[in-house]
């Protein structure tokens, strides 16, 4: 199942506190960057965070869930209504995240 616009629309709202904050669509979900870096994505309007030691820091209980089959699991964001928790999270796992790739 697809992600809707309106959940995308939903997220990007509650994240525009933070700066750097950007999305791209992927087969119908979207993946999340800050700052160029892959935070997560929302896949089958569920909003799932890399797994990183401040997100498990943050959410202790947070289930892993795969985001489509054959990838990696990453932690579910269940408090989304929570504008400024969501930065912070966002702001925590920043040093965490994979720099991009340089293009060749």
């Amino acid at each position: 199942m697809a992600s809707s616009k309106e959940y995308l629309d939903f997220i990007m709202e509650q994240l525009s506190g933070l700066d750097g904050v950007s999305r791209r669509a992927m087969m119908g979900e979207y993946i999340i960057y800050y700052k160029d870096r892959i935070a997560g994505g929302i896949y089958d309007d569920r909003l799932l965070v890399k797994d990183t030691k401040a997100a498990r820091e943050l959410m202790p209980e947070a289930p892993a869930e795969i985001p489509y089959p054959g990838a990696k699991a990453m932690l579910l964001v269940e408090d989304v209504d929570d504008r400024d928790f969501l930065c912070r999270l966002l702001s925590a796992m920043y040093d965490e995240l994979p720099r991009p790739k340089k293009k060749k």
